[in-house]
C-alpha cells in the first residue's frame, strides 16, 4: 500500500510540474484577414497578417509577423522577425517579446519617421488560444501599429480583436 501511495504522489507531483513547463512553449503559424468599414460606413480597409512564433521558455527559435492595412489608395505595414534582435521573457500569462535596440531595428528597415522606441508584443495564453497584443509603433512604416489578434495555437485559425 505504501508503495501505491509513494508512486500515486510521485505521478500528481509530475503532472503538477509538467504542465507549467508546456504551458511555456509555444509553436504556431497563422495567416489572418479581413475587411472592415472604417468609422461604421466609411472607407473599406482590408487587414492581412502573417507570422510564425516558436519559443521554448525565454528562448526564441522563431519570430516573425507581418502585419498590413490596406486602404483604396495606399497600405501600411510592420513587420518584425528574429533579426531584428527579438528577445522573450516568460511571464504569468505567456510571453513579453521586445527589441534589444529597437532604434537600431527601426533604422535597419530604413524607416525614416520617427514612431518612438518601444516594442512590445505580449502573448498570452487562454487554453488553446494566444492574445497577440502589440505595442510596437516602432517597427511600422508608417503606421501606428501591429494589429492586435487572437490565434488557436494548435489550428493557426485566428481572428482580429477590437
Amino acid at each position: 500500500m505504501k508503495k501505491i501511495t509513494s508512486h500515486l504522489m510521485l505521478a500528481c507531483f509530475l503532472a503538477a510540474t509538467a504542465a507549467p513547463v508546456l504551458a511555456q512553449t509555444l509553436d504556431t503559424h497563422f495567416i489572418c484577414s479581413d475587411i472592415r468599414k472604417e468609422d461604421g460606413d466609411g472607407e473599406r480597409v482590408n487587414y492581412a497578417d502573417q507570422g510564425r512564433f516558436s519559443l521554448d521558455k525565454d528562448k526564441i527559435k522563431t519570430f516573425q509577423w507581418e502585419s498590413s492595412l490596406f486602404r483604396t489608395t495606399h497600405g501600411f505595414d510592420c513587420s518584425i522577425d528574429e533579426s531584428d534582435g527579438v528577445q522573450a521573457e516568460v511571464t504569468e500569462k505567456g510571453w513579453r517579446v521586445t527589441l534589444k535596440d529597437a532604434l537600431a531595428a527601426r533604422a535597419a528597415r530604413g524607416y525614416d519617421t520617427e514612431r518612438g522606441n518601444n516594442c512590445s508584443i505580449r502573448l498570452e495564453r487562454d487554453g488553446d488560444e494566444v492574445h497577440i497584443k502589440p505595442t510596437c509603433a516602432v517597427m511600422c512604416g508608417s503606421r501606428n501599429n501591429f494589429t492586435a489578434l487572437t490565434v488557436n495555437a494548435k489550428t493557426g485559425a485566428c481572428h482580429y480583436d477590437e
